[in-house]
């Protein structure tokens, strides 16, 4: 069964979740966790991507990130693929570090921000890497200590957190103490791992009495939300696919869109192929690289074998093409 894609857009909050694999350990020591986490904290600062909670355990780690202008498959694919490299370079090793992909979970802010900021920073503690929540407050390897203070993390959002339970800093960190010390008794939350159309009817339970009365439900596990959010979310979702749909069935590939943009701005298709930094030229390759992967849905590592630049060129072309494209108000397909 093919995977399903990642569902993603500016301003998305993401549960995301790494493992090691075979369950093998991703950190073997402090100097892999610092590592992991100035990776973190440069890509999330370099690409505008908020990061409000993350905790890492042996052999898997949480984040919880808002898409900036960058997606997140971008940044991921930047923070693991480094990381494995510096990882198995340092211990010797070969072959994969990472279970598969990472696993994303598009989130209703709304509602489950502040149980997902818990929920990750209380991991240590579940895995008995601290034995109590103050000894988490100075655990260097989780937000929880940025959030109280203990620890300094620059790249963390902290005060968009802390403004969320008081005006005063201080006020706002023991209200914020207090509320992840309630889950604790709590324990293991698989309820916040996706299936958001499940969730919103009431569990499995309720599905199996709807399917009785022939009553229908889906649930996606790329979705933590109510009913109303994880269809809507899917809805976005949907149309995007069958706008790359419609654009295939009109015959639009790569020479095509090659050859709208050379129409569009005016310049000799090979100019748009063309290597080089003359401005006409990176403004035609910028905009072929946006209309590629975010119209047709070609992914960067593709095209940029076609290109022979490097996959994160390729990444900025696309948002300087989508910026040429809103500014001169520029359509792949011509409406008429």
């Amino acid at each position: 069964m093919p995977r399903k894609a990642r569902i993603d857009a500016p301003g998305a909050l993401h549960h995301i979740i790494v493992r090691g694999i075979e369950r093998q350990r991703i950190f073997s020591d402090d100097y892999d966790r610092d590592n992991f986490i100035e990776r973190l904290g440069d890509i999330v600062t370099e690409t505008q991507t908020c990061c409000l909670a993350w905790a890492l355990l042996p052999n898997h780690a949480h984040m919880l990130l808002r898409t900036g202008r960058t997606p997140l498959s971008t940044v991921m694919r930047r923070l693991l693929t480094g990381y494995a490299v510096s990882f198995n370079r340092r211990h010797r090793r070969h072959g994969h570090l990472f279970q598969n992909r990472f696993k994303s979970i598009l989130c209703q802010e709304d509602t489950y921000l502040l149980e997902l900021v818990r929920y990750i920073h209380l991991n240590p503690l579940r895995a008995n890497i601290v034995n109590t929540i103050k000894d988490s407050e100075k655990f260097p390897y989780s937000g929880h200590s940025a959030l109280m203070g203990k620890v300094k993390r620059d790249f963390q959002d902290k005060d968009y957190i802390l403004k969320l339970f008081g005006k005063k800093v201080s006020t706002a960190r023991k209200a914020y103490r207090d509320y992840v010390e309630k889950g604790i008794a709590q324990g293991r939350r698989p309820d916040l791992i996706g299936g958001g159309l499940i969730r919103s009817a009431g569990g499995w339970a309720a599905i199996k009495k709807m399917r009785r009365y022939h009553e229908h439900m889906k649930s996606d596990e790329r979705i933590l939300g109510d009913g109303d959010f994880a269809q809507s979310i899917l809805a976005d979702a949907k149309e995007g696919l069958e706008d790359r749909y419609r654009l295939h069935a009109l015959g639009y590939d790569l020479e095509k869109v090659t050859s709208r943009v050379s129409i569009e701005l005016g310049i000799d298709p090979k100019q748009v192929w063309a290597a080089g930094k003359n401005r006409d030229t990176v403004k035609a390759r910028s905009l072929m690289c946006y209309w590629a992967v975010r119209k047709l849905g070609m992914s960067a590592t593709e095209l940029s074998k076609k290109l022979g630049i490097s996959q994160p060129s390729v990444s900025m072309s696309v948002k300087r093409g989508e910026q040429i494209a809103k500014s001169m108000q520029l359509e792949l397909i011509e409406e008429h």
